[in-house]
């Protein structure tokens, strides 16, 4: 079978008149490849088209510093560069596979092709649209599940803490209340009347009621702890270090401790101050189960109003601020992660906006994602988030101290694919994907940026 009459097989060439193909087939040359061969490396000019006549050709692309196969072109697929393409290198390695028969044509022949040929050129187009279309739609499935580790990894992060600190409490809650038997024959045993427990109980409850309410600083603490150390000492009270920092926790005196004392029967005292660090211990496990639940509830809630997940995709009358809060618990652990500053500037009478809700929670992802990722390793670090009501419109401010974006590459960062990442930590989607969503609104996003301050300016009407 001679080189027209493989031409001819290939799928997009089947309708091509003869004399285009035998133009194909006079203009371009035939090499074989043996296995294992590399063609072209990261970097490399691509100045043919190629059609892969035989074997396999498998597309290589480094990810954190490994090799990972990302395609492979098949016996009978036309690749390379091709008119009107602006392709200029390899992002990658293509290694062959088995031995390859391989078709190049040249670029200093498209002109004659465009010229001549228009049959030819014509089906080189569609081949080019459906690259370009088949990339992007893997660009944007791999933004997308970028987007989902990040919100994974951060929402394994925040939970982590508030899950381990429900299992370490309830663990010591059950500990704590496995001496309850114990400690029940002791206070029994006391005899008091009505108006004794009454005091007894106003003092329990008094302390429980302003836990919190005035703090008490490490040295306060410190000073109530050895206070508190001698007067359960000189009292005979067994256990006094373990009781000192919960008491002093609740606030408890050493002269509360006395009143106590003046109301009961002496062989009641140690039941009494038993039962008393029984119940506030009770009560701080209980309160940081609660507490560390309520955490894990907020964040649960944060995901589901992120995602909108219960919603359909529709523009509804929607408090941006609940978008923006929700999306910084979301991007939390890498605030706290590289010690940045939060500053939240919101109008507080900022009228409710008709958006999609999903779809401004990816706006409000990338940007701040960009904004945390520029200021990584610097000191005093500070992010702002501006809203405010300008006539029919709302405009967000998104405010960065890193170090700014080039003068020379501002006009590009909303262009497809480019990135100024590393391969593996950005796909050159994330701001395409927000103008894209910020057309759906009718509005417009700008950059302003100069070394020390980025401001990302997202501005579509009420």
């Amino acid at each position: 079978m001679n080189l027209q009459e493989q031409l001819a097989q290939i799928p997009e060439f089947s309708k091509l008149p003869p004399t285009q193909l035998q133009w194909l087939a006079e203009k371009g040359k035939v090499e074989t490849f043996p296995d294992g061969q590399k063609l072209f490396s990261k970097g490399d000019p691509i100045r043919e088209m190629r059609i892969l006549l035989q074997g396999e050709i498998n597309f290589f692309v480094e990810q954190a510093g490994n090799l990972r196969n990302v395609g492979t072109v098949e016996k009978g697929e036309i690749t390379g560069k091709l008119p009107f393409s602006r392709m200029k290198g390899a992002t990658g390695e293509g290694i062959v596979s088995g031995g390859a028969v391989v078709y190049a044509l040249h670029e200093d022949l498209f002109p004659e092709m465009i010229r001549n040929h228009h049959e030819l050129v014509e089906v080189l187009v569609h081949v080019m649209t459906d690259r370009v279309r088949d990339t992007t739609r893997q660009q944007q499935l791999n933004d997308k599940m970028m987007a989902l580790g990040k919100l994974s990894a951060g929402l394994a992060h925040e939970l982590n803490n508030p899950s381990a600190a429900v299992v370490r409490s309830a663990h010591e809650l059950k500990r704590h209340l496995s001496n309850i038997p114990e400690n029940f024959k002791r206070v029994i045993k006391i005899r008091a009347s009505d108006e004794v427990v009454d005091k007894v109980n106003d003092l329990v409850f008094s302390k429980i009621a302003s836990l919190g309410k005035a703090p008490l600083s490490l040295m306060q603490k410190t000073a109530l702890e050895d206070e508190l150390t001698t007067w359960l000492e000189e009292n005979a009270i067994d256990n006094a270090y373990e009781m000192v920092e919960t008491f002093a926790e609740f606030g408890m005196q050493p002269d509360d401790l006395e009143e106590a004392k003046s109301w009961l029967r002496p062989e009641d005292k140690a039941p009494v101050i038993g039962w008393l660090y029984q119940v506030f211990t009770t009560e701080k496990l209980v309160g940081e189960i609660e507490e560390a639940a309520k955490r894990i509830n907020t964040l649960v809630t944060s995901v589901k109003g992120y995602t909108h997940m219960d919603q359909a995709p529709e523009k509804i009358p929607t408090d941006i601020h609940i978008g923006i809060r929700n999306t910084l618990t979301m991007l939390n652990h890498k605030l706290k992660k590289n010690n940045i500053k939060l500053i939240e500037s919101f109008q507080a009478d900022l009228p409710k906006a008709s958006i999609y809700v999903s779809e401004m929670n990816q706006v409000w992802t990338n940007i701040i994602d960009n904004a945390i990722d520029a200021m990584e390793g610097r000191a005093n670090s500070t992010l702002e988030i501006k809203t405010e009501k300008s006539g029919p419109f709302i405009n967000v401010s998104i405010i960065d101290n890193g170090p700014g974006i080039p003068k020379e590459i501002q006009d590009k960062i909303f262009d497809p694919f480019f990135t100024t990442k590393s391969i593996g930590k950005g796909t050159g989607l994330g701001l395409e994907v927000v103008r894209q969503i910020i057309n759906q609104h009718n509005g417009k996003v700008y950059v302003n940026s100069e070394p020390g301050r980025t401001e990302f300016v997202v501005c579509f009407p009420v």
